[in-house]
């Protein structure tokens, strides 16, 4: 999302190069046993124990499987599939935590009529264990039941152009609800600023990385979390309207339609504009 956006503020690169997050190289949280019996995830448990967190495949910088089906009409060799990657540093609420790598893909270009336009490809991450699990103490992070991760997933809701996009996160672990996360009702909703220049690493492959923040979003409760609810909005201070930041530290990549695999041809029509 943010790297097209990104593109757009570099200098010399090219208009899509310089922004969509993810954008330039690849085509593309059972029962409460009790308030200190809070739910946590694999990812949180400590050496030696067997429980594990659900595996999320990532997207590699060279994948470009992601790349969506173009708009009717549009030219193949004047939009481009790009994939963006980053690992970005998520305070929200009273929890900082450092996210593991979240890949993107979308494509963009112009339509017939001029107009930019953008199609939405994929989001994959995997789940970071939270630093005290459920108990948010030392407990939490020596037993596998307390443990307690989360997990950022696409909200609906992307413009790589200028910067926005919006995301939900996914609360994990042994106690925890598959249903509960922070943006259940609406996802939390981003709009990154720069925080310097855009930096090429290489010219071919083609490869940007880029740094930006946002200081300004609220972080609302985690919701559909069942009998956990309230003591896990109280562990992790939610709902927060000010104090939360993402820093987001990304590179991409990209190639134009024409340059993909033979493969794509076929799905390159009749993609779903982001919105």
């Amino acid at each position: 999302m943010v790297v097209e956006w990104s593109r757009r503020h570099a200098g010399d690169m090219t208009k899509s190069a310089a922004a969509r997050p993810g954008s330039s190289p690849v085509r593309r949280a059972a029962a409460f046993a009790g308030a200190a019996v809070l739910a946590g995830t694999a990812a949180v448990c400590a050496p030696g124990v067997a429980y594990s967190a659900p595996r999320v495949t990532a997207a590699t910088a060279t994948d470009f499987g992601d790349c969506p089906a173009l708009p009717d009409g549009v030219d193949p060799s004047r939009w481009r599939c790009e994939v963006h990657t980053a690992a970005p540093r998520l305070t929200l609420g009273s929890v900082t935590v450092n996210l593991a790598t979240i890949t993107m893909t979308h494509a963009e270009g112009p339509m017939p009529d001029g107009s930019d336009g953008q199609v939405w490809g994929a989001m994959h991450s995997s789940p970071t264990a939270l630093p005290g699990g459920l108990t948010g103490t030392p407990a939490g992070d020596r037993t596998a039941v307390l443990g307690l991760a989360i997990q950022p997933e696409y909200g609906g809701r992307s413009d790589f152009y200028t910067g926005r996009f919006s995301l939900r996160f996914r609360l994990i672990g042994p106690l925890v609800s598959h249903a509960c996360t922070i943006g259940t009702g609406a996802p939390v909703d981003f709009q990154l600023k720069r925080s310097g220049p855009s930096r090429w690493v290489s010219q071919d492959p083609p490869v940007i990385e880029f740094s930006a923040y946002d200081d300004t979003f609220a972080a609302p409760a985690a919701g559909h979390c069942g009998p956990l609810t309230a003591a896990l909005n109280r562990r992790l201070g939610l709902p927060a309207a000010q104090g939360n930041r993402l820093s987001y530290d990304a590179s991409y990549t990209f190639k134009t339609y024409d340059q993909l695999p033979a493969e794509h041809d076929k799905e390159q029509k009749g993609g779903n504009l982001s919105r």
